[in-house]
């Protein structure tokens, strides 16, 4: 009897938080602030390196996903705990709520981009949460008090299973009512996006410098990764729990600090200069040891150097705070944005405005370091400054000021632990150390000799390239090791090292069993 009577006011609770949670995400879409994306950022921000490196190890690209799941589960645990704290004093439920829906209301306010009324949702959400509660408690409390009495008198079972209906049929329609909410609001947040319409209703200018994938840059084998990664495979690695939705109508983007003139240009106006068109090859700097968040794609934009010339940029400069409309950050070392290398805002990503999820309207793309100090999506912001004066979101957090690309290679073909027959068949990869180049990738069967693989046309130092060798497989298990070595001599070390602080090494190694 006591389990049940716990059991029910835990319910009680947990359908409380419910539909809190689904009126809070109902106001959120209404003034433009999710509470729950709000306080996911905000775990965002807080967790440590590892923490991150942990959330990409088990959940990959859709570790936002997982994020989402896991802060409605500690919501729903939060409100169940909210319940049973109910049985003996409402007071110190009533308490844990309003200490939740204050933490709400600090996560949705100190966002970079919180609206006016970014309060409202988090504060109207922790109202409904008490008025739930104050509604079920007391009928959880009534059908376990009906249920004990009935226990003892039997004659009293119809009032206590009339009881129990009743407290059924609350909880579960205010759960019910909550989750409809939840889902109206996610419905209407997804109609405010104004942006997916503009984006494709978007032409953009045909660029006066044209960049062109070679013939020979991929070499058509089954399971090898494509010179060019579609749209859609590209890998999304960023803080932002919620997408940014920006109409380029209201796009700026301001260019200050150690400059001789302060820069403000528009969306028109960017659109309105001569821009390029460039191959390169974007890598994050969580990627493991033959991992995949990696991928190379067509890219239209303006040279990021034109407009640090525009401004002026004072001698003692040394990097340029980039800043996202989502409060994101990253230091970029001034000298990859002022020399020949095709560093660039970017508004085309392979023949189309860019993806919404991968900076829409604009965002940055510079060869030759990791994302997290260079590939600001969204940006709206250069601020040009010391690395002694300022850092970057991630720097503090533990990873390394400038995070230039390191030598890397990847085996595609045959995957790990795949069956190969035996007989003539190929092992095939990938080979990257962007605005370096590579001079060639050696593989070695089991402890075999080196061999050397055949590269397929590099399309630029910027980019990829793809590596090929021929392989007559004899039965039994084996190891396949590769090796790169750029062009200047220098060949991927063995040296086994994690992502953090400033990206993983090793020799990439495939078990596979041949038959």
């Amino acid at each position: 009897m006591h389990t049940g009577s716990r059991g029910r006011a835990a319910f009680a609770g947990a359908a409380a938080a419910v539909f809190g949670a689904g009126v809070a995400e109902l106001a959120g879409a209404l003034v433009g602030a999710s509470p729950i994306a709000a306080v996911g950022s905000a775990l965002i921000d807080l967790a440590p390196p590892w923490g991150k490196d942990l959330a990409i190890a088990l959940f990959g690209t859709g570790d936002k996903a997982a994020l989402i799941v896991a802060v409605a589960i500690v919501l729903l645990l939060l409100g169940a705990g909210a319940g049973l704290i109910a049985r003996r004093s409402m007071g110190g439920a009533q308490t844990l709520v309003v200490v939740l829906g204050l933490i709400g209301v600090g996560a949705a306010v100190t966002r970079a981009d919180a609206p006016a009324l970014a309060i409202v949702p988090p504060a109207v959400g922790a109202g409904a949460t008490l008025l739930a509660l104050s509604l079920l408690a007391p009928r959880a409390a009534a059908a376990s008090t009906a249920t004990r009495t009935a226990s003892a008198a039997p004659d009293a079972a119809p009032s206590a299973g009339a009881s129990r209906r009743t407290f059924l049929t609350w909880t579960a329609g205010a759960a019910a009512a909550g989750a409809l909410a939840a889902v109206g609001g996610w419905a209407l947040q997804a109609g405010a996006r104004a942006a997916t319409a503009v984006r494709a209703a978007i032409t953009l200018p045909r660029p006066v410098k044209t960049a062109t994938v070679p013939a020979g840059a991929d070499l058509g084998i089954p399971g090898l990764t494509p010179a060019i990664t579609p749209n859609a495979d590209f890998y999304r690695i960023d803080t932002a729990l919620a997408v940014p939705q920006i109409d380029p109508a209201t796009w700026k983007l301001r260019i200050h600090g150690k400059v001789d003139n302060e820069v403000e240009i528009s969306w028109d106006e960017l659109l309105a200069l001569p821009l390029e068109e460039s191959v390169t090859t974007l890598t994050c700097v969580s990627n493991e040891v033959g991992g995949d968040l990696i991928g190379t794609a067509l890219w239209l934009g303006y040279p990021i150097r034109h407009l640090l010339a525009r401004a002026g940029v004072q001698a003692d400069a040394d990097m340029v705070l980039s800043t996202s409309i989502d409060g994101f950050t990253a230091g970029t070392p001034l000298e990859t944005l002022t020399d020949d290398r095709n560093a660039i805002l970017a508004v085309g990503m392979n023949g189309e405005p860019l993806p919404i999820a991968h900076g829409f309207p604009v965002r940055m793309v510079v060869p030759g370091l990791y994302g997290y100090v260079s590939a600001t999506k969204w940006v709206t912001d250069l601020e040009v400054t010391r690395f002694s004066d300022a850092q970057g979101y991630w720097t503090p957090r533990g990873w390394s000021e400038r995070g230039p690309i390191k030598l890397a290679s990847r085996i595609d073909v045959p995957r790990r632990g795949a069956a190969v027959s035996a007989g003539d068949t190929v092992i095939a990869g990938v080979a990257w150390q962007q605005h370096v180049g590579v001079r060639g990738v050696q593989v070695r069967i089991d402890d075999g000799d080196w061999q050397e693989a055949t590269l397929a046309t590099a399309i630029s130092a910027d980019t990829w390239v793809q590596w090929t060798l021929p392989w007559a497989a004899t039965a039994g298990p084996h190891t396949i090791t590769a090796r790169a070595i750029g062009t200047d001599g220098q060949p991927q070390t063995q040296a086994s090292a994690p992502p953090a602080p400033d990206g993983a090494t090793g020799w990439p190694r495939v078990s596979v069993t041949v038959a």
